[in-house]
């Protein structure tokens, strides 16, 4: 009644281009919220560079700023790093960036790194202003201006002096307002965990429709929220992409990881990987979770009073172990057959 049910729904969810296991998907039947990183999950992935800004505001300013952050970031593995330096590829054909030496990462906050015998930061404000760096007014009113057009931040500073900001902009998938009003639906409440200042955080909550927002999220933050939820009771589903959605994933009820632009930290920390990257089907892999769940209930009923009346007939001398044995083996089809029917079961299927 249960192993057929949980192998039939796995099958289901891998032709929805899901890798998942049963307990994940038993899981996933019993939970209330789902939590979603911004970048890469909710938006396309494929940040580039919407504007440079200069503290000295001039052209060879400007290019500075682009070309310290651009050598800064090649190193890097972060979707928004990778961003700004492919972008500086793209404008600036040919051109060889300096190298990057003693090149640091540190998770969810920026870069430190040694660039023409400078020591260059390149990161979010807070990392900044923790890095002792001061960031002007103009800077900090520029900044919250492009935050609000929904772009993301990166500031440079060089030697301890900010030098201006790269902003970011990433589109948002396209399925993402559906994917939401489709987990609304389901009575999901969905909230959004991004690293982005509390004005992009807002603005992308706003876009998709997504009530509940918490911003400048570091990696540990978002373990912290997962942690929080589970000794409160509360059954939280995580989904994201990169380095630092691994642990959130791993601590969450149920993590699902992006598999094809995720990291390999989110993917092996994740119990279930979208393997196509499509975020359209998860609403449809909560539903078959639950439907998975609704078959095996009614699996144990059929199993149970099939063998139930069974028994009372044999009790009474109504029927023989022959017919016994045909009626238990009539009752397993009737199981199997009933699991079979999530194989292809799908979204809004009686």
């Amino acid at each position: 009644a249960t192993p057929t049910a949980i192998v039939a729904a796995i099958g289901n969810a891998t032709r929805s281009g899901f890798s998942s296991c049963g307990d994940a998907l038993e899981r996933l039947a019993a939970v209330t919220k789902a939590a979603f990183d911004k970048t890469g999950t909710l938006t396309e992935g494929k940040p580039e560079v919407a504007e440079v800004f200069a503290a000295e505001d001039s052209p060879k300013s400007r290019e500075e700023v682009y070309r310290l952050a651009a050598a800064a970031e090649s190193p890097s593995e972060h979707p928004l790093g990778r961003a700004i330096a492919e972008s500086w590829r793209k404008t600036h054909p040919g051109e060889d960036l300096p190298a990057a030496k003693n090149f640091e990462m540190i998770p969810g906050r920026g870069i430190r790194t040694r660039i023409d015998e400078r020591t260059v930061l390149v990161g979010s404000r807070a990392f900044m202003e923790g890095e002792g760096i001061r960031l002007s007014e103009d800077l900090l009113a520029a900044a919250r201006n492009a935050a609000r057009e929904g772009e993301t931040i990166s500031f440079v500073a060089a030697e301890g002096a900010a030098l201006g900001f790269i902003a970011l902009a990433d589109r948002l998938r396209e399925a993402a307002p559906a994917v939401i009003r489709k987990l609304d639906a389901l009575h999901v409440d969905t909230l959004l965990l991004t690293g982005d200042r509390r004005e992009a955080g807002e603005h992308a909550a706003r876009t998709l429709g997504i009530k509940e927002v918490e911003s400048e999220c570091l990696p540990e933050t978002k373990l912290a929220r997962m942690a929080e939820a589970s000794s409160r009771g509360e059954r939280i589903a995580m989904v994201g992409d990169g380095i630092n959605d691994a642990p959130a994933l791993k601590r969450a009820y149920v993590g699902i990881a992006l598999g094809g632009i995720g990291s390999d930290a989110a993917v092996e920390a994740a119990d279930i990987v979208a393997v196509s990257d499509r975020i359209d089907e998860i609403p449809h892999l909560f539903r078959l979770s639950r439907r998975m769940m609704l078959v095996i209930k009614i699996n144990l009923t059929i199993a149970m009073t099939v063998n139930f009346i069974a028994i009372v007939l044999a009790i009474g001398g109504w029927m023989g172990p022959v017919v016994g044995a045909l009626v238990h083996n009539a009752g397993s089809v009737l199981v199997i057959l009933h699991s079979a029917s999530l194989l292809r079961w799908k979204e809004g299927a009686a």
